[in-house]
């Protein structure tokens, strides 16, 4: 049945299959849309999560409609991580019916672990980093000012931690198709670890938006332990 199944989408013509892109996208974007308005609508609950890793500061509105753009940002932000499962099953279902066993064994799981490690990074970042972050910035001349922080500017700082993170946590993917694709392999990977450790923290330096070294400190871990993970898979793998 499969097989049959393989050979009617081989057969599609360009229209059909531009037909089935556009589907796709069409999917994608209504279930995006409708993510939109859940989370905007639970709004308040949502930034409540967001305020929890600050405990004991005190949130000002500097601005007329500050809270109104920051929770429209946090909804954009929202939906776009509660829809990318559903936008990973779109590629999946599209790319699949023009792969072969082999490809769909390589790409599919790609794609399903990049998501994971994703959201892996997301929570990370939320349990982890983030609270030493605060917590290096709330103590530090807490005896001499009281902690009263802009609502935009923190939620700047949470969601691009959380985002960064999400990103950094890719590297296992990013190194298995460096290796699958023959550009480098895991007996480079290894002999290359020293620089990685520079580059490693250079890269905490950039996409942590705090300056604590604490958070640097724990980011370059989280980097070099996703690295030599990498390194592992793919010796497993072979390559």
């Amino acid at each position: 049945m499969k097989l049959v199944i393989m050979s009617k989408d081989l057969r599609m013509s360009v229209t059909e299959h531009f037909q089935e892109l556009i589907q796709r996208i069409l999917i994608s974007t209504v279930g995006f849309l409708v993510i939109l308005v859940v989370v905007f609508a639970n709004i308040n609950s949502i930034v409540q999560i967001l305020q929890l890793p600050a405990q004991g500061v005190k949130f000002l509105q500097l601005a007329p409609g500050e809270y109104f753009f920051t929770s429209f940002k946090i909804t954009v932000y929202g939906g776009f991580l509660l829809t990318s499962p559903l936008i990973a099953y779109q590629i999946i279902r599209f790319a699949a019916p023009g792969l072969t066993q082999t490809e769909k064994k390589i790409i599919i799981p790609i794609i399903i672990g990049g998501l994971l490690l994703f959201f892996v990074g997301v929570i990370f970042a939320y349990y982890v980093l983030i609270p030493a972050a605060l917590t290096f910035f709330i103590n530090y001349g807490s005896s001499v000012v009281e902690p009263l922080w802009s609502f935009e500017q923190y939620c700047d700082f949470i969601l691009l931690l959380l985002f960064s993170t999400g990103l950094a946590f890719e590297i296992p993917i990013v190194q298995i198709i460096l290796s699958l694709f023959g550009i480098i392999s895991s007996k480079r990977m290894l002999g290359i670890w020293k620089y990685v450790v520079v580059f490693a923290t250079i890269v905490a330096a950039i996409l942590t938006p705090s300056t604590d070294p604490i958070t640097q400190a724990l980011f370059t871990l989280a980097i070099l332990f996703l690295y030599f993970s990498g390194i592992s898979i793919i010796i497993v793998l072979g390559k």
